[in-house]
Order: C-alpha cells, then structure tokens, then sequence
C-alpha cells in the first residue's frame, strides 16, 4: 500500500506527532508498504514530501495563490477583518495548491495529523483515494486561547469562530477521525457536532524496546548524589503549567531545601522563566538544559517527573516518564486523567493550583516508599500499555475500514 502522512506542520520538528509519523513509516515500511512524509519546511518556505525530496516553493506558486485567496477573501469578511484569519487561510492555500501540485493521486490512502491538514488534503483528494485524520489536540481551543488571551485581538471573537468553523471541518473531513482519548471525542461529539460513528478512540503506541536501551546510554550529565531530582521534559510554554511548576518550586524552596529540578525543552517562555527563576532565587535549584537528545538517560536519574500542562492531549513525555518507572505528577487537564490513575500510578494536580502542585511534590520527596510504589506500578502498565505493535495494528485496521467505507460510497454513486 501506498500510504502519505501528511500534516499543516513543519516536517521534521521536535514534537510528538513527528515522532508519532516516523513511528508510523517505520513499521508499515517494515510490513512492506511504501510511507511518505508531507508537510511545510520549518520556514513556511515549502511544502515538500520530506523522504523523496520533493518540494514546492512558495515562490513558484505565488500568481496561482493570490489568484486563489482573493477569491476566498471575497466570500469571507472575517479574512477581511481580522488578520489571524487573514494568515491562516493564506497558509492554508499555500499548502493546498502545493499539495496538488506535488500530486497525491497515486496514494492508497492519506493519513492527516492534524485538522488543518485534513481540510485542506479532503478539498483537493480524489474522491477514490480513502483518508483517515489522526487529530493530536484541540487546535481551535489553543488557537482560541492565544488571540484572546496572549495576543488580546481586538477582533478575537471573529477569529475564534473561523477557528471553531476549521475545528469542525478537519474533524469531519475524513472517512474516520481518530482521536487519543476520550476528552477529545467528548469535545468533538459535544462542542462541534461531529458523529460519534465517525470517530475512534486509539492511544499511541511507544518503540519501548529502543527506549530502555537508551536509557542505559549514559552521556555527560551527573545529578547531584545529595539531592533529589524533579525533572520536567517538554515545550517551555504557558499551556504546559511551566509558570504554576516555577511558582510551586518557589513555595517548595521555604520549606524543603533538599532538591534541584532540570527543566529540559525550549520554548518562547524560555527567557521569561528564567528571570522569574532569578526573580524567585532559585538559580542554586532550577537549571535549564534547552533540546536534548538524551531525554531517556535523564529520566533514568530522576526521582520525580513533573508536567503539570494547562491543557495536553496524550504527552509523549509523559508516556517517557512512565516507561522509565518514575514517580508522576501531572494535572487532571486534558486527556491527562486518562494516562495517570491518582495514588496508584502517579499523583493528579489540580490544574493551574500551584499550592496543590507544591504539595504534592513535598509529599513525594519525602515519601521514598511512595514514589517506590508509584514508579513501580506505572512501570508495570506502560509496558503493556503502550506496545507499538498492538497501536499499529489498530491504526493499519482503521487504514482498512476506510478503504471499505470509500469503496461502498463509490459503488453507492454509481
């Protein structure tokens, strides 16, 4: 089978649904099958099949673009007064010309990663071609969150509608939508209407195998032998409690001195918490260590992984920190409470309650046989949990549901 995983996004990046994708092309190449990679470059300059080097240049296309958006911009008032939506319909012409343009008509299927890629690839697909949309979070609450509340838009509320309205049409844009856990098919079922027939509920799977052997690979870095180690992996932004982890360490600091705490990832919050860690005089305890390629030998050396995310899917950090046996402490955002079960496979903190969080790591830190029973209990269930065959499987099962449900839409036309 020919298989092309698209999505709206850089490819290659740092993130999960990148490794979600390679995970994808690994092991359906291995079965035989021939897996492409399409996305935009990290500059928004291409759209381009990463693996077969072929590309687009947003130059080349520029005539047929401005051609195509002026035409949207008059059927659309919202491009015409808010410049969000002005820049995202922009992008998404781009991709959908260069899409068309670097043919995806000889693929079996299309697999989407996101809702913006799914739209897009489902205007311009043949209608023979099946596609199945794997949506990794709710792209439109983000969006939303950001022009309202970061970029405080004067027109945010026309912005947060076509958000709403490009929610709605990625998640139905497929033959199936799948979705991680059961708070995204609630969302989607609840706020934007979508089918529950359409959707279906699959975790990721994990190479775990390679995992712990890389967490035997042990690299430069040493923890101190007289502290714990609380450890955070992730994007340094404000949707991933980082603010709320600062403030409960501040707190931590008057009444329990024993611990240092890495902050692993980059992110635009970056400089800001560092003056907020200077500001709070934690610059003995908090240390920032910016991208690292040895994420699995760090968790081998901490004592309490930390994530506690404003809002989040299905984390891979979280599904890291698992594998690696470690004491968890995340907050009941998102599809959180699904992965982590509170008292017996890590502690759940209440979102943005940096006082909770606080006390649930001084309880941690001075509970050796709790963060013992903890670890060793998570450890247990993500070895059976996150099996990448089993995940794979289901997905490839999806691939084969969708072909069928093509093939009877196709004779019903006929």
């Amino acid at each position: 089978m020919k298989i092309l995983l698209a999505t709206f996004w850089a490819v290659p990046h740092v993130g999960g649904v990148w490794n979600y994708m390679m995970q994808l092309k690994d092991q359906y190449e291995q079965q035989g099958h021939q897996v492409d990679l399409m996305g935009f470059n990290e500059g928004n300059t291409i759209v381009h099949i990463w693996n077969k080097q072929r590309q687009i240049e947003k130059n080349a296309i520029q005539d047929e673009v401005q051609t195509a958006f002026a035409i949207r911009e008059k059927q659309s008032s919202a491009i015409q007064q808010d410049q969000y939506v002005r820049y995202y319909e922009l992008q998404r012409c781009i991709y959908e010309i260069a899409a068309r343009k670097l043919d995806i008509t000889h693929y079996d299927l299309i697999h989407t990663q996101d809702v913006i890629s799914s739209a897009c690839i489902n205007r311009i697909r043949p209608d023979t071609i099946p596609q199945v949309s794997s949506i990794h979070g709710s792209a439109a609450q983000e969006l939303k969150d950001a022009v309202t509340r970061v970029f405080k838009s004067p027109t945010a509320e026309i912005a947060c509608r076509y958000f709403d309205e490009m929610e709605k049409e990625g998640a139905m844009a497929a033959e199936y939508t799948i979705v991680a856990n059961h708070w995204l098919k609630r969302i989607f079922m609840k706020e934007y209407q979508i089918p529950k027939n359409k959707l279906r509920v699959l975790h990721y799977g994990y190479d775990i195998e390679t995992f712990i052997q890389k967490m035997s690979e042990k690299t430069e870095i040493e923890r101190p032998a007289d502290k714990k180690l609380i450890l955070f992996t992730g994007r340094i932004i404000e949707k991933k409690g980082v603010y709320d982890l600062v403030e409960a360490l501040r707190i931590l600091k008057k009444e329990y001195d024993g611990w240092v705490c890495w902050i692993v990832g980059e992110g635009p919050d970056r400089n800001d918490l560092q003056e907020k860690v200077k500001q709070y005089g934690l610059q003995e305890n908090v240390y920032f260590f910016g991208n690292r390629r040895d994420i699995p030998y760090l968790l081998s050396l901490a004592d309490i992984f930390v994530l506690p995310s404003q809002l989040d899917n299905q984390p891979l950090s979280v599904i890291e920190a698992q594998l690696a046996g470690k004491a968890i402490i995340t907050s009941n955002a998102g599809g959180l409470p699904e992965m982590v079960q509170d008292g017996k496979t890590g502690l759940i903190t209440r979102m943005g309650n940096s006082q909770h969080l606080f006390e649930q790591m001084k309880r941690l830190l001075e509970d050796p046989l709790l963060r013992e029973h903890l670890g060793k209990n998570v450890r247990e269930w993500a070895l059976k949990h996150w099996k990448i065959n089993k995940a794979i499987k289901k997905v490839f099962h999806i691939y084969q549901e969708a072909i069928k449900k093509k093939e009877r839409a196709i004779k019903k036309d006929n």
